[in-house]
């Protein structure tokens, strides 16, 4: 016997629907998934990662932290910088970043608080 997974009807609660329809709707999902995006890269997530852990990292230090140039860790940190992710300043030849929101950093904590909880690592 096959197994179907979909319904055999159109709509089970109109009202659910509609509720939520609404709500979509004041949203920017596009805005959202850039977000989601930029951090699906698993080197830009060990950066916000480390900028979660450290109040502020220099680029030099990324780079150490990530095993690469710092041609890379610049890279990747100008990405996280240009989608709003992280900030910067200058110190006369050093640059230093974080990351601009609170709400993300709890973001990164809580993915990765679900992936040893998945995984069962430590």
């Amino acid at each position: 016997m096959e197994h179907v997974d979909t319904c055999e009807i159109f709509c089970f609660d109109e009202h659910k629907v509609n509720r939520v329809k609404e709500k979509l709707n004041k949203h920017d999902f596009k805005d959202m998934a850039q977000i989601f995006k930029v951090l699906a890269d698993h080197t830009r997530l060990k950066v916000a990662y480390a900028l979660c852990d450290e109040d502020e990292l220099c680029v030099c230090d990324v780079a150490n932290i990530i095993g690469s140039t710092m041609a890379t860790a610049s890279h990747h940190l100008r990405l996280l910088r240009n989608m709003g992710i992280a900030k910067y300043r200058k110190e006369g030849k050093l640059v230093f970043y974080s990351l601009e929101d609170e709400q993300l950093k709890q973001m990164i904590r809580l993915a990765m608080k679900h992936q040893k909880e998945v995984v069962g690592v430590e």
